[in-house]
């Protein structure tokens, strides 16, 4: 069976050693660099509990922009940080793959281009990079959710690469899946509201299964292939390892992008392709 026919079948794909270790090493290497130089004149945390979920201005404004966002547990009740900066990051977005010299060529290697024609994309642009820490010990958990949820095309085109900068387990947090989960439709949308600030627009109100997910533990330089409707989700990460990782969002130009999407980028740096 093709790597086509498997992704048709399950909604995502688990692809070892997809990236070199030295690879690795270098984003992260960069993204610490990254974060040694972010002095926090605004404060945002990232969170997937729907009744916290930030729509801050610094938030909604990172579509073509390198911005920082703080794990919820990252402060104490006085807002002083529990530990080290580079230990506090949730999460840096949403245009490394664009912005960054050592990100760009990442997220645009031949294999990668490749791999999303092979999957059916006739005309792949890269809308949305993130590098996720989840951190020791603070690392967040990451509720289910669709990736189209958040990257909304018409027709779904939404396409993630989520590449494990170091080995992901159980203990760290790694990602489930929902094997054929896929094919039960798009739940909702997260949308911009008129009067500002954001909600979500629920367009099939049964809930996605709380059963049958399975866990991804992989190690470093594996890409693991999201579907767009696939529900996943990661554990809170409650061990002493990191668990870093770097994810790739496409959607194809075909297809619509409506305007009321949370993530807009500026006319002057629409989505480029590989």
């Amino acid at each position: 069976m093709s790597r086509a026919d498997d992704f048709e079948r399950q909604g995502f794909l688990v692809l070892p050693g997809f990236a070199s270790a030295a690879a690795c090493d270098a984003l992260m290497t960069r993204a610490e660099e990254l974060v040694a130089g972010f002095q926090p004149e605004t404060v945002s945390i990232f969170t997937t509990h729907e009744q916290t979920r930030t729509s801050d201005e610094y938030f909604l404004s990172s579509g073509d922009q390198i911005r920082f966002f703080f794990e919820e547990n990252a402060f104490r009740p006085d807002g002083s940080l529990r530990q080290d900066k580079a230990l506090s990051i949730n999460k840096i977005g949403h245009a490394l793959h664009d912005l960054d010299p050592l990100f760009n060529p990442f997220s645009r290697a031949p294999g990668l281009a490749a791999l999303a024609t092979e999957l059916g994309w006739k005309q792949p642009l890269l809308l949305q990079s993130m590098y996720i820490f989840k951190q020791p010990h603070i690392g967040g958990e990451v509720t289910s959710h669709q990736d189209s949820t958040f990257l909304y095309t018409q027709p779904l085109t939404c396409l993630g690469f989520w590449f494990a900068l170091e080995d992901a387990t159980l203990e760290n947090g790694c990602l489930w899946a929902l094997p054929g989960g896929h094919a039960l439709g798009l739940k909702k949308r997260f949308v911009r509201t008129p009067g500002g600030g954001t909600a979500f627009q629920v367009l099939d109100p049964t809930p996605l299964p709380e059963e049958g997910f399975v866990p991804l533990e992989v190690k470093k330089g594996t890409l693991v292939v999201l579907h767009g409707l696939l529900p996943h989700k990661s554990g809170a990460n409650t061990s002493s390892k990191s668990r870093h990782a770097y994810s790739v969002h496409l959607i194809d130009s075909t297809a619509t992008y409506p305007r009321d999407n949370w993530l807009l980028r500026s006319p002057s740096m629409p989505p480029r392709g590989f």
